[in-house]
Parts: structure tokens; sequence; C-alpha cells
């Protein structure tokens, strides 16, 4: 049997906004035929249930895509196998998720039940201090990203003073016109799903891109900041869903509103942005470099402000990865406090319980 296909995505992250999370784009109560939200203390076995789950859908060769965790992308928030209208979530803090339509779409799987209550609570004061730590780095590491995403605008504005703007709509008009020749906008429009592709986590810069762009046509979009990336990108998914196309929108792990990455499947073809934070190592059918509209000798006088920003934007943000790396660290330690007081066994039985209703709404014929 050939084994499913995986995508890889972030549904939430660390941003200048702090934890931004697109939870409610994981899969839509309308999509649905079950979301499982689970609930429970970190190291109860969340992730590992889900990698489960997974693992065994791609074996019978499912689709899957995993959703992964920013502030620990070995570890998974959520899985969706949309062949059979499921998702399972991790409802948890920071991205406390709670049932929309219980009972007719969504149920809680509450792995509280399966710990050993008296053995957490003799934890009590080291759990509460662990997370009281695991905060404030965290708030510590926003501060960080904030600071470093307000150098980022300093840089942004001053590319885009220095850019033609109008050079920058031509092409996402000739793009439009080509790609949209045989459509028209109707009483149908698209949807529109974000989420990240990339994220800011304790091991760096961490993206999938390569598990995203996936269609036979890939344009890639250089352009540094303020060169309208985004502005293209904006256009072109706009158009899309005009045009009744269903768009898949990625979104910058520093700015969560800012759009890097457009997939539009039923056309085929995606489009990606390529800078010294994420270059997608793939084939490109077309290269656009925005960069070339800019007139550099408007950038003569602000090549020290350039610089300067450069240095301390990478430096800010290199703080953030270490303090977000700490929070980590200390998560790891309160996980500690719950794995020997969990009963795995019978986790590993609700596992197999659920692995058997996901197939059985795919194919009745299916065995684990």
């Amino acid at each position: 049997m050939v084994q499913g296909k995986v995508k890889r995505l972030f549904p939430g992250g660390n941003t200048a906004r702090g934890f931004f999370s697109y939870y409610d784009y994981i899969l839509s109560q309308e999509e649905a035929d079950r979301i499982i939200v689970i609930k429970g203390g970190p190291g109860v076995g969340k992730s590992t249930l889900m990698k489960k789950v997974a693992a065994e859908m791609i074996k019978k060769g499912l689709d899957v895509e995993l959703m992964h965790c920013s502030s620990d992308p070995a570890s998974l928030d959520g899985v969706v196998i949309h062949k059979a209208g499921t998702a399972i979530i991790d409802g948890t803090k920071p991205h406390i998720v709670d049932p929309k339509n219980p009972g007719a779409v969504d149920e809680i799987l509450n792995l509280g039940e399966f710990w050993d209550h008296e053995g957490v609570r003799s934890n009590r004061i080291k759990i509460l201090k662990c997370n009281n730590e695991i905060a404030r780095f965290f708030e510590r590491a926003y501060r960080y990203i904030r600071a470093a995403y307000e150098i980022y605008k300093d840089s942004e504005e001053i590319y885009s003073h220095a850019m033609d703007h109008q050079k920058v709509n031509k092409i996402a008009n000739n793009i439009m016109d080509n790609l949209f020749a045989d459509d028209k906008p109707g009483d149908i429009r698209g949807k529109w799903r974000k989420m990240f592709a990339s994220a800011i986590t304790p091991q760096g810069l961490v993206n999938y891109l390569q598990t995203v762009l996936t269609t036979s046509k890939i344009y890639k979009i250089k352009g540094l900041q303020g060169t309208g990336t985004e502005k293209l990108l904006n256009k072109i998914a706009a158009a899309a869903v005009e045009c009744g196309c269903d768009v898949e929108c990625y979104y910058c792990a520093l700015n969560p509103e800012k759009l890097e990455h457009v997939v539009i499947p039923q056309k085929d073809v995606s489009f990606t942005t390529a800078n010294c934070y994420h270059n997608a190592d793939i084939e490109t059918f077309e290269e656009i470099n925005l960069n070339e509209f800019i007139d550099l000798s408007m950038l003569d006088v602000n090549e020290s402000d350039i610089e300067f920003n450069n240095d301390q934007f990478d430096h800010l943000l290199g703080r953030a990865i270490e303090t977000i790396k700490k929070a980590k660290e200390k998560h790891d330690e309160l996980e500690q406090y719950y794995v020997p007081n969990m009963k795995f066994d019978e986790i590993h039985k609700k596992t197999d319980e659920i692995i058997k209703k996901i197939l059985k709404c795919v194919e009745p014929s299916f065995e684990i």
C-alpha cells in the first residue's frame, strides 16, 4: 500500500504579538465529522497519542497534516485527516480550545483521567513554581521579539521609501491576468485558510516549506522588508478567492498578519517569499526579484542605519530564541512531575480505539 502524504504546519507561533493562534483554521466545523480536543497536563501523552494516530493513518495510505508546536517542534499540537473529516487538537494552554458544537462535532478527551491524582499533587509546589518560571521566560521572550519587530519596522520604512511600488502592482496584475484569464468572479467565493509554515522556536527559526510547496508551479518572490511582497501576495490571494478558488495562506513568524506564502491547489500553483530567514530549497517555475525596484541611491544615506538595524534585529531575535529555549528546559522539568504518575497502558488502549473509529469513517473494511 502506498503511504499517505504528510504536510507539516505550525497552527500557532511565538510572535511580536505574543503567542498567536490560527487554531480556528485547523478544521472548520462545517468540514469536520469529528474534532477531538485533548485536555491534560504536560507529559501526559497528548503528542504521543497524536503521533501514533498519524503514523497509523499514513501507513493506511491516508494523507495527514501534522500541526507542530512552536515551543517544541518535536511535539505535536494537532493532527488532521481530511479524508476522515477528523482533527485531534491539543486544547491546553496557551492554545486553549473548547468545543463549539459539543457532541455534534466536538468531543473532549481528558487524559487527566489517566493520572494518579495523589502522585501529581505531591509535586504541587514544584509544579506551581515551574509554571510561573515558564510564564516569565515567555513574557521576556515576547518582549525581545517585540523589540526586534520595532527595529524590523524601521528597516521596512527605509526600504519602502526607496521602492517603486507601481512596478510591483504591475507584476501582480500580470500574474493575475495570466492565472485567472479563464475565470470570472462569481457568486461562490473561495475560502481562506490561515496557518504558519515557519516559527520562532527553541531550536531557532524552523520552517516546513518543503511539505507545503508541492504544486507543479512555484513562484519564488525575493524582496526585503518594505518592498511589497505581502501586498503582491494579498492581491493574488484575494483574486483567487473572488474566482472561487480556496487558498492556503501562510503568515510571517514575526508578524502574524504579514502574508508570506500562498498555495492555490485548484490552480496547482504556489507563491513563496524568499529571504535570509527562510528560503525553500525547491525547484521554482519563476523567480521574481522585487529588490530590483529599489532606488539604491536612496539607501546610501541610510547605510549605517540599515547595518545597525540588521545587527540589532539578529541580536534581539537570538536573545528571544535563547529565552524560549530556557522555557522549554523548564517545561521538560515540568513533564517529569507528571510522567511517573500516568497510566500509559490505558492511554494506549484509548489511542487504539480512536484509530479504529477514524478508519471506520473512511473505510469500514480497514483493520489495525
